[in-house]
């Protein structure tokens, strides 16, 4: 008995002798690695060389000139690592930290180029149309030359898909002779994103903003933020916030990235932001911007846009630009007015894109193609299942009047359809429609029931719908629309096929002011309408309309419901027709 237990406390004791024996070499050799590792800084120091491979970053770091707290922090840093072993995580940490420092362009900047006039070829070269854009930049340019230390404005570019406004940016950058870099915004919900994270933090980096400029090399670049409008807000951030300093020029001289943790200068970087629509624009941002509503082209505009610059582009991505045939001005008309329906040109470079490769597919299939491609020719190629109708109805059913709307896609037209219902039945509303077009309707309909007039039937409950269902519908625009249905499902009177109506209904019958017109217009030209019923407080949208929209139609300003009822219907509701006399 004793002798097992003293065995067994004699292998305890080899045992724990084994592993001090274990741990005391693994000391020794771990001392004994970062002594001569500090034996061997020392010899290459002598020699002028650099273990840690600093040297080109001490370099770079003695030819920039700093602003005094960067130069502070970018010396102490470079100190902490000529005392860290290249294999320490902290290492990495600290010189990627410094290498951002001295790769920032603190004082790097490029010289504007304020000529008006080459400006001004530049921006009619890319552009067609814009005017008030192009004039907007204009001016920039001579207040830049008169004050050169003036602060660039925050320009907000709004307007539907496909309408220009990301190209038109690279324009504006090369007519300044600036660096151009963009940024989406779109779908952004991490406040970190553009302010950086702090370092504590495993994977820490700078924000966006400053990568963008690492990237540009000079701090006055101009900085393109895309889709301003699709900004998201949780519990990581609210990237809008952070956007209120970004965008300040009383802020921005000073602005502090988390993981830079060191003041830097944007107030000489040119802002240009972009929005579909401004309604998703955060109040306190949206004072801070200058808006510039960029609307949708007419058909006309599209095939100055399509000639000059779409098929030019298409044909050289084709490899066809010598043996192409040529696409006349009636092809591409109708190219836009049946088989695209939007308020940009986006869908319209699809097409011609795809009509050019069915020609270069025939061309590398020994076929002779023709010297321009006409009407015929073009459906041929295309195929009609892609055909896009009219939406304009050729004739109207009691019930049913034409509205127009505004959607980030830009104008549209819709039908007001309304039907009316047993007695005691309440007012249905369908069409997927919003909070307030539903108040809207409640309005329209309150006001007919204080002013029935004299119709030929009493009043009775209706179901209003607007097509197409799944479409989200809102706004308070429909509301003189809505009177008109419902005054044409009262009556049994067909409102007027070639007039389409926009304004907002009151109780007591004024049409207030509505938004979005100059889109709603055009809406109303592509599909074919005459005529335009509107507000009289929106007169003054009438001149931002291309001249050959506004001859070819015809506008009535109206500023209370009873005269815009005498304009939708051949003759007023409820009036007897004139019995023919007898000879």
């Amino acid at each position: 008995m004793i002798r097992s237990h003293l065995g067994y406390e004699r292998q305890v004791r080899n045992l724990q002798k084994n592993l001090l024996s274990q741990a005391g070499q693994e000391l020794d050799r771990q001392q004994r690695d970062r002594l001569l590792r500090q034996e061997l800084l020392g010899i290459q120091r002598e020699l002028g060389e650099d273990a840690n491979d600093l040297q080109p970053l001490r370099q770079k770091l003695e030819q920039l000139t700093l602003p005094a707290l960067a130069q502070q922090e970018a010396t102490r840093q470079l100190k902490q690592l000529e005392q860290m072993p290249p294999a320490s995580s902290e290492y990495f940490v600290a010189r990627a930290y410094l290498e951002l420092l001295v790769d920032l362009p603190w004082t790097e900047h490029s010289q504007d180029q304020l000529e008006i006039g080459r400006a001004r070829k530049i921006l009619e070269d890319d552009h067609y149309g814009l005017e008030t854009v192009k004039k907007r930049l204009l001016e920039y340019l001579a207040v830049m030359r008169l004050n050169p230390k003036g602060h660039a404005p925050i320009l907000c570019f709004v307007g539907p898909p496909g309408t220009g406004k990301t190209s038109l940016g690279v324009s504006i950058a090369r007519a300044l002779g600036r660096k151009f870099e963009r940024l989406s915004l779109g779908g952004m919900h991490d406040e970190g994103e553009l302010r950086g994270h702090r370092r504590t933090y495993v994977g820490a980096m700078s924000g966006r903003i400053l990568q963008a400029i690492r990237r540009s090399k000079v701090n006055n670049p101009l900085l393109m933020l895309d889709e301003i409008d699709k900004l998201n807000r949780s519990f990581e951030g609210d990237p809008a916030a952070a956007l209120l300093e970004i965008l300040d020029p009383a802020q921005n001289h000073e602005f502090h990235d988390n993981y830079l943790d060191l003041p830097f200068d944007l107030s000489k970087v040119f802002f240009i932001t972009t929005a579909n629509t401004a309604e998703g624009i955060p109040a306190a941002l949206y004072d801070r911007l200058e808006v510039i509503r960029i609307s949708g082209y007419s058909p006309e505009e599209k095939v100055e846009i399509a000639r000059e610059h779409l098929v030019p582009k298409q044909l050289e991505e084709a490899g066809m630009s010598e043996k192409a045939p040529r696409l006349p001005d009636d092809t591409l008309e109708y190219l836009i007015t049946r088989y695209t329906r939007e308020a940009g040109v986006r869908n319209l470079q699809r097409q011609i894109a795809k009509l050019i490769r069915r020609m270069a597919l025939q061309l590398a299939e020994g076929q002779v193609l023709p010297e321009q491609v006409n009407r015929d020719e073009a459906l041929l190629l295309l195929g009609r299942d892609e055909m896009i109708l009219p939406l304009r109805r050729l004739e109207l059913d009691a019930g049913v009047a034409a509205g127009l709307a505004y959607t980030e896609s830009g104008g549209e037209l819709l039908y007001v359809e309304v039907s009316c219902l047993p007695a005691g039945q309440p007012l249905e509303l369908t069409g997927s429609l919003g909070e307030i077009m539903k108040e809207s309707a409640r309005t329209a309909h309150s006001y007919l029931l204080g002013h029935p007039g004299s119709l030929a039937t009493p009043l009775a409950p209706v179901h209003i719908h607007i097509p197409a269902g799944a479409t989200p519908k809102d706004g308070p625009s429909a509301g003189v629309t809505m009177v008109f249905a419902m005054l044409s499902a009262y009556s049994g009177l067909p409102c007027r096929c070639d007039t389409a109506s926009t304004g907002e209904v009151s109780l007591c019958g004024l049409v207030l002011p509505v938004g979005g017109l100059k889109e709603k217009i055009l809406a109303a030209h592509r599909a074919g309408m005459k005529r335009v019923i509107l507000p009289a407080s929106n007169a003054h949208s009438l001149e931002e309309l291309p001249e050959l929209v506004r001859q070819e139609m015809e506008f009535v300003l109206v500023e209370r419901v009873e005269e815009a009822i005498k304009q939708a219907f051949d003759r007023p509701p409820g009036a007897k027709k004139k019995r023919a006399s007898k000879g």
